[in-house]
C-alpha cells in the first residue's frame, strides 16, 4: 500500500516507457526466490500503492481492499505526500497511520512501515525535515505499541548522494530502489543478500557554485514548478491511474 515510492517510480529496468518496478516488487521477488530455494510455494503478491496518493486516500481507498486478500504482510508507506503541503499536520498523519496499522495487526498480519526520507541536501524539499522529524518519531512510536516492522529511510547513508535520486529529486533511481529492498529485508529481520547495501557511494568533488545554482534552477523549472502548479489546481499525477498489480500474483 502506498503512494509513488511503493508504486516505483522511476525504476524502469526495462526502458523509460516500461513499466514502473520499485523497491517493493524487488522485495516481493526476493521473498518468492528465497520461499522456493526453501521448497515452499512461491509468493504471492499484489501492489496497490498509485502515485500522488495521500495517507488518507490511501488508507480508505487500499486498505480495505488489501484486508480483503487475507495478507501475512502489509507494507504501509504513506504521509510523503501530505508532508509536502505547507499546512500539512504530522499528528493527524500519526493518527490516520496508527489506526490503519492496528487494523491490519487485528488481522494477525505483519505490517511494514517506513519513516520519511532525510532532505537535508536539498534546496526546497529541506524545509519539511522538521514535519518529517516529528512524524518519524511517532512512526517509531506507533511500531514499538503494534508490533511492527520499520524501513528506517531517514538512515540511509546512501540516500544522502544526490546520484541516488530521478532527476525530480523527489524519487529513486534503480540503484536505490534494489538497495531500499536490501533495507527492507533486514527491517523484516532477514539477512541482506548484500551486506554493503547501505555503503556510501565514492564521494564526487564539490560542483562550482555556478554550476550547482543552474542544476537547482533547471530542477525548479523542470519539476518543482510543475508539482506546484498541479497542487494549485488540485490536481495529482495518479489522478487517472489504478493500482499495477491489485490482485495477487504468484511470483
Amino acid at each position: 500500500m502506498g503512494d509513488s515510492f511503493t508504486e516505483g517510480l522511476w525504476d524502469t529496468p526495462e526502458g523509460e516507457d516500461g513499466p514502473v518496478r520499485g523497491w517493493a516488487d524487488v522485495l516481493a521477488g526476493l521473498l518468492s526466490d528465497r520461499r522456493r530455494a526453501a521448497g515452499l510455494p512461491a509468493l504471492r503478491y499484489a501492489n496497490l500503492a498509485v502515485r500522488g496518493r495521500l495517507l488518507r486516500p490511501i488508507v480508505a481507498e487500499q486498505l480495505p481492499r488489501a484486508l480483503e486478500l487475507g495478507p501475512d504482510l502489509v507494507s504501509l508507506v504513506g504521509g510523503g505526500n501530505d508532508i509536502l503541503r505547507p499546512g500539512a499536520d504530522p499528528d493527524r498523519l500519526a493518527r490516520d497511520l496508527e489506526r490503519a496499522v492496528a487494523l491490519v495487526r487485528s488481522t494477525g498480519a505483519d505490517v511494514l512501515l517506513a519513516t520519511g526520507f532525510d532532505s537535508s541536501g536539498s534546496p526546497l524539499v529541506s524545509t519539511t525535515r522538521p514535519r518529517v522529524g516529528v512524524f518519524n518519531a511517532h512512526l517509531w512510536s506507533i511500531a514499538r505499541r503494534h508490533g511492527a516492522h520499520v524501513l528506517d529511510l531517514w538512515g540511509m547513508r546512501h540516500l544522502r548522494d544526490l546520484r541516488m535520486w530521478a532527476p525530480d529529486r523527489i524519487h529513486l533511481t534503480t540503484e536505490s530502489h534494489a538497495r531500499v529492498a536490501q533495507g527492507a529485508l533486514a527491517a523484516l529481520g532477514i539477512e541482506p543478500d548484500d551486506p554493503a547495501w547501505d555503503e556510501p557511494l565514492a564521494p564526487l568533488p564539490r560542483l562550482p557554485r555556478a554550476q550547482q545554482a543552474r542544476l537547482d534552477a533547471r530542477w525548479v523549472r523542470l519539476y518543482a514548478y510543475p508539482w506546484a502548479t498541479r497542487r494549485l489546481r488540485g490536481r495529482s499525477s495518479g489522478d487517472t491511474r489504478a493500482a499495477k498489480l491489485p490482485a495477487l500474483t504468484e511470483l
